[in-house]
């Protein structure tokens, strides 16, 4: 999955509808910062918008997620005859291969949430057959209310097996003396063609970690588990 290519591709789309950012904005109800965030690569829709968009404009959700989106040229008057004098099987065969793939690029979306009172969490793991892929959007603080300015802060995703814990992605702040409310609001975790399929994830063998460093050194830990929706078709 490129988080880049996948706003251009949702650009792309809204520019083809003719739709303004507001426009598309309302008619998935969220704001039009969000539409920006999209297009600009800063954040992923959640997955039952995914699934809508994919739906509403009539494209794979692979192409969508990779954005690998071409639109489909028509084909001109003087070259449609040439179509009427295929075989007939050979058409036949063209029906099938795209049938079988079409089923084998189908993803599947199971969502990732968080276990602890003090976080929100919007994620999910999309796989298929070939692919699995992990990513998390939105994720908010909703403990006590926190104001400090911290130097820097991380947040790492994890994969706890067997009490070893295998590092997976992590995001950075990029400004200094920054609250942990502004933080969140910019991390994306993405992760594109993880080893694991999902129903190879134990029960809640992922979780974050997020490390804030305030001007005087000191590292204030968060430990968000997460658990994962059934993998099972």
């Amino acid at each position: 999955m490129n988080q880049e290519r996948f706003g251009q591709v949702i650009k792309e789309l809204r520019k083809k509808h003719n739709l303004t950012q507001k426009q598309l904005a309302d008619k998935y109800n969220v704001t039009y910062q969000a539409v920006s965030k999209w297009e600009n690569g800063l954040n992923m829709p959640d997955t039952s918008l995914i699934k809508q968009i994919s739906k509403d404009f009539n494209i794979g959700l692979e192409e969508l997620l990779n954005g690998e989106y071409k639109e489909k040229k028509k084909i001109g008057k003087k070259k449609k005859w040439l179509w009427i004098i295929i075989p007939s099987t050979i058409v036949i065969v063209l029906i099938l291969v795209f049938v079988l793939r079409t089923i084998n690029n189908d993803f599947n979306f199971k969502t990732l949430s968080s276990t602890c009172n003090n976080f929100n969490i919007s994620g999910s793991i999309a796989y298929n057959e070939s692919k699995s892929a992990i990513y998390i959007t939105n994720i908010e603080y909703c403990g006590e209310e926190d104001e400090t300015e911290y130097k820097n802060i991380e947040c790492i995703l994890f994969e706890s097996n067997n009490n070893v814990d295998i590092k997976i992605s992590s995001f950075k702040s990029v400004k200094e003396n920054i609250k942990l409310k502004d933080f969140l609001d910019d991390v994306t975790l993405s992760i594109d063609n993880y080893e694991k399929n999902c129903d190879e994830y134990n029960d809640n063998s992922l979780y974050l970690a997020i490390n804030a460093t305030d001007k005087n050194d000191k590292i204030t830990t968060y430990r968000i588990p997460l658990t994962l929706d059934s993998c099972a078709a």
